[in-house]
């Protein structure tokens, strides 16, 4: 897979420049924001989308770009860091599960099918009773959830990996499971797991928006793009921007890395997309 190769596909093109484009807009709020998040200005509160407020302002009349900018990044980094505790746990655990099998395999399958019974929701309600509600729990909450999702990525890639001459020729070498796991299996399930990785990361951030909706995320005085979503919930039909602004961020963040997984997988591995085309004929 070549540059050129993935220059091929439009909609890797704009789903990755869109992503890049949102991530960026949050990155720059830890440096700037039209106007500081927590700045309540009364007199202005409720003003429409445009001058001096290009997305209006909320109901204390803080800026609703500042708050769609600071927002924006705490998603992300919620999402991002939920994502890096699924990787970093469930891969090592289906790379194991393919290279030792047995008993190892059978356990990592059922934690996997214990995980899967708890939805992130209900696992986050478990931490925050044990532990109060905030980012980090949210983190922990979704970041388990990621973790059987990549398992059974990374052992089903493995496994068919396994299957092949020159695994057996480094087996016959004398190298150890954890050895071929290393070399072997894991550069070659890399690819699929980036492409569920951009899926992962797209659910995260519905998660995390779910989650702050419900009161079991971020809390204020820090703000995010699902808590922006529940201060407007009782004023949405009085003032509908400030639910509409939050809600199309994360509809063309979720998009955009939807479209990124599509072209990332079509580049990777083309015959997915031909198979599925053929299906759909028949």
């Amino acid at each position: 897979m070549t540059w050129r190769s993935l220059l091929g596909h439009p909609s890797l093109i704009i789903g990755l420049g869109a992503t890049l484009a949102f991530a960026l807009l949050g990155l720059v709020s830890l440096v700037w924001t039209p106007y500081p998040i927590e700045q309540i200005v009364i007199a202005r509160r409720f003003a429409g989308p445009g001058m001096p407020h290009l997305l209006g302002a909320d109901h204390l009349g803080r800026d609703m770009l500042s708050l769609v900018m600071s927002g924006t990044l705490t998603s992300f980094l919620v999402a991002a860091s939920a994502l890096v505790i699924g990787i970093g746990i469930g891969v090592p655990m289906g790379l194991a599960a393919a290279a030792w099998g047995g008993a190892v395999e059978w356990l990592v399958l059922r934690i996997s099918d214990v995980t899967f019974a708890f939805p992130s929701v209900v696992i986050a309600i478990l931490v925050a009773t044990l532990a109060g509600p905030g980012e980090l729990n949210a983190i922990i909450a979704i970041g388990v959830f990621n973790i059987p999702v990549f398992a059974r990525v990374a052992r089903g890639g493995a496994l068919a990996i396994a299957t092949q001459d020159y695994v057996s020729a480094a087996r016959l070498a004398g190298l150890g499971n954890a050895a071929i796991a290393w070399r072997h299996m894991l550069p070659n399930i890399a690819s699929l797991a980036i492409v569920q990785a951009t899926i992962q990361l797209s659910l995260g951030i519905l998660a995390e928006a779910g989650l702050s909706y419900i009161g079991l995320g971020t809390q204020a005085p820090a703000t995010s793009l699902g808590l922006m979503l529940r201060d407007a919930q009782s004023l949405f039909l009085i003032h509908p921007w400030l639910g509409i602004v939050p809600g199309l961020v994360i509809v063309l963040i979720v998009i955009a890395l939807n479209l990124a997984g599509d072209g990332l997988r079509d580049a990777i591995d083309p015959r997915l997309r031909r198979e599925g085309l053929n299906h759909g004929a028949g």
